[in-house]
């Protein structure tokens, strides 16, 4: 007897206003590799907000947005190992990849050329992938992720993006090790994070903020050593040379030259925040001292899973604030804003009209 699609309910922007509305789809059948998952909280990432609106010009509506994804497993396929019905589980930026290309075979299909996204991509049977932002969802066994019981559940969800996104750069240059020195520029979704693992990892934490509000949230709740204001010359000169390496995590158009000047000699510098506008680098700032600067965007699987294992071992989770989906715009409007401190998730089990049957 062939198996029928899951049906979903969801909510799903429909134009470029990116208003979010409910939305009836399909899930499609559940194949002997996959596993079906009810889903319990989806956090709300900055770029669920881009494609909704269509700000980067490939949005394929009707959209129903979400990757920060935890749930509980109801269904599994007769070739699926590691993975049963109970299981809590998450699912992050992507759900599938070539496996053959090079990037895939050494285990970094996070840089597949054709990475299948969560929402918003092209599924092998030319369906539109759906996003978290809905009550259900199948995913191949290979992208789906433990999340460990000791977690909160709507405080993982965000790792699954903003966890990550932190995490594997800083464990892939080196930038984990005890008693050294990080700069960690920006403290919303992805710098709250980064703190945080660095605190865990025994390093000394300074956060760079354009706001000298952020002081006491940095160093008093989320344990920062120290805190530079960006804008503030002095302070900027006198940590000069003192940095063995910085996560930014800005998305705004911001200077480099001044972060640069903080590392020291062969220091490191990492962007995982993605500014629209081009952004000058003096080829002197780097050359002089030998200092580095790279780009990371999500981890691989393997590195989502050390990440969460890591969290689960430490007790990290992200700072959130929890919604009903029927907050959902609001929330959309208010992340715009950066009104959030530091993660909208939604409910979506506990939402009205969205609730699994």
């Amino acid at each position: 007897m062939a198996q029928e699609s899951k049906p979903a309910l969801g909510w799903a922007a429909r134009d470029a206003s990116g208003l979010l509305s409910p939305y009836s789809f399909s899930r499609r059948v559940q194949k002997e590799d996959d596993v079906t998952i009810r889903v319990l909280f989806c956090g709300i990432c900055h770029t669920d907000l881009h494609v909704a609106k269509n700000e980067w010009g490939n949005a394929m509506y009707p959209i129903v947005p979400g990757h920060e994804i935890v749930g509980v497993v109801t269904g599994v396929g007769r070739g699926v190992r590691g993975f049963k019905a109970g299981d809590r589980v998450g699912v992050g930026s992507f759900v599938g990849s070539c496996r053959a290309c090079e990037s895939c075979v050494k285990g970094y299909e996070n840089n597949c050329p054709a990475l299948l996204l969560t929402c918003n991509g092209v599924d092998c049977d030319g369906a539109t992938t759906q996003g978290g932002f809905a009550d259900v969802l199948v995913v191949n066994q290979d992208y789906v992720l433990r999340v460990p019981e000791g977690l909160p559940p709507a405080g993982a969800a965000p790792l699954l993006c903003a966890g990550v996104t932190v995490y594997s750069p800083m464990v892939q240059y080196g930038l984990n090790a005890p008693g050294m020195l990080l700069g960690v520029v920006g403290l919303g979704g992805l710098g709250h994070m980064a703190v945080k693992f660095g605190k865990a990892f025994g390093m000394t934490v300074t956060v760079i903020s354009s706001s000298p509000r952020k002081r006491a949230e940095a160093v008093e709740r989320l344990g920062a050593d120290n805190f530079l204001v960006r804008h503030d010359a002095e302070e900027m000169k006198a940590a000069a040379g003192t940095m063995d390496g910085i996560i930014d995590t800005v998305s705004a158009g911001h200077q480099l030259l001044p972060l640069l000047e903080l590392l020291k000699p062969m220091g490191q510098m990492v962007l995982v925040g993605v500014p629209t506008e081009p952004m000058v680098l003096p080829a002197s700032a780097i050359v002089t001292g030998g200092k580095r600067l790279a780009g990371s965007g999500v981890g691989s699987v393997r590195d989502c899973q050390a990440m969460l294992d890591f969290a689960g071992e430490h007790g990290i989770a992200a700072d959130v604030e929890v919604v009903k989906m029927e907050y959902v715009n609001t929330a959309m409007e208010r992340l715009e804003r950066n009104d959030v401190r530091y993660r909208f998730v939604i409910d979506v089990a506990g939402s009205i009209g969205c609730a699994a049957v």
